[in-house]
């Protein structure tokens, strides 16, 4: 893998920032020609009978010949999303779903359909389109494109084409079956090395998920009662005349402090948490395409012994096989090539992430500091103007 110090290497008039280094990593990694841009914004608060739901408007721009135009306005609610990401699903099983955010948020983060809860999953959905419109095979989709460019009265008319209650009970039931069959016989050893590593990966990025939560509790909690704190010394300033200036000045040091903490949880809220919850999800669809993968390989497996176990049939079974060796082939080239897709974007994003939080804790700190110490000059000096002008005669 490329550090950042050899990304920026080759330049050494370049500056040498942490955040500098980055943005040349990201901007080296960025595709050459983008074709497709995607914006979410502008939620809107819809009211009925029934229930209440937030859509949110879905612009796109495209030079592709595939569409009609080359500028599309749509709004799209929740479900939406989650339909688009279930069709992607079950066209592409082996490929790697961008995650979306849960229907229901974690208890105790943020009020629904607050306008924090609101912007957050703004935020999600808006990477959510963007990831799929950046991956080689996702963003040429028939359904994704649907999504982008019908109105809303032509997405459910589109939306009652898909497969009946039977063929989803069907598609159920073999899935179920194929998971209590046990494990695969025949599988590479590659993909028993993705699956270690996902159960690896998932442990610690949970562990890390709840860390950083616990964090920002507490983040809260201390900010929470540092705004307590500088008021009682002001209010102490007022009964205390020979010190109350050197109280005022501890109340105005707190207060830069409380700015200063209030743009840290900011900076948590905005980019840490997100980016690792995506990674915890990313960890269960992960999972998910594994598991698909192993399906694909079991039906072949089950074929090859009922063709050994048979005397009759042979062309049949024959035939059937060697479909099913293609299709598992074809699964496996594609979860192949999303993998190392996959593993490089993860790392390129945990790079900038723990960079960017380490940034903003050595600005944060480097803020408090100055504060606190051009405080203390300040009282030294008005303590040395007091000492000489009681030694004078």
């Amino acid at each position: 893998d490329t550090s950042l110090v050899e990304v920026n290497s080759f330049s050494p008039s370049m500056p040498i920032s942490p955040s500098s280094m980055i943005n040349q990593y990201k901007f080296e990694d960025e595709p050459e020609l983008r074709d497709l841009f995607i914006t979410v914004d502008d939620p809107e608060s819809h009211i009925t009978a029934i229930e209440t739901f937030i859509t949110y408007r879905v612009v796109t721009k495209t030079s592709r010949g595939a569409f009609d135009s080359s500028e599309y306005e749509v709004r799209r609610r929740y479900q939406d999303f989650l339909w688009l990401k279930s069709k992607l699903e079950e066209a592409h099983p082996t490929l790697i779903i961008p995650p979306l955010p849960e229907k229901f948020i974690m208890k105790g983060m943020v009020e629904r359909f607050s306008d924090e809860f609101i912007e957050t999953r703004r935020k999600a959905l808006h990477k959510f389109l963007n990831r799929i419109a950046d991956h080689p095979t996702l963003t040429f989709n028939e359904d994704f494109k649907i999504f982008l460019t019908a109105q809303a009265w032509e997405l459910s008319s589109h939306k009652k084409q898909g497969p009946g209650l039977l063929s989803r009970m069907g598609q159920t039931v073999r899935a179920v079956a194929s998971s209590v069959r046990g494990g695969v016989k025949n599988r590479p050893e590659m993909f028993t090395e993705m699956n270690d590593y996902m159960e690896t990966f998932s442990q610690k990025i949970n562990v890390l998920d709840k860390i950083a939560h616990r964090i920002y509790k507490e983040e809260r909690e201390y900010f929470n009662e540092m705004k307590e704190y500088g008021p009682i010394h002001t209010l102490w300033s007022a009964s205390e005349e020979d010190i109350a200036d050197s109280l005022k000045g501890v109340a105005s040091c707190i207060d830069k402090c409380c700015k200063a903490t209030e743009k840290r949880m900011a900076g948590l809220s905005e980019n840490l948490l997100p980016i690792l919850h995506e990674y915890v999800l990313y960890s269960e669809i992960l999972m998910g395409v594994l598991k698909r993968r192993d399906q694909i390989q079991g039906e072949l497996d089950s074929k090859v012994d009922a063709l050994a176990n048979r005397k009759t049939e042979k062309d049949l079974f024959s035939e059937e096989i060697g479909k099913l060796e293609d299709k598992v082939e074809c699964a496996n080239n594609a979860l192949k090539a999303d993998w190392d897709r996959w593993k490089q974007n993860m790392q390129c994003d945990m790079r900038s992430t723990f960079t960017n939080v380490a940034e903003n804790n050595l600005r944060y700190y480097e803020e408090c500091l100055a504060t606190w110490e051009s405080f203390l000059a300040s009282q030294t000096v008005d303590l040395h103007v007091e000492e000489d002008s009681e030694d004078r005669p």
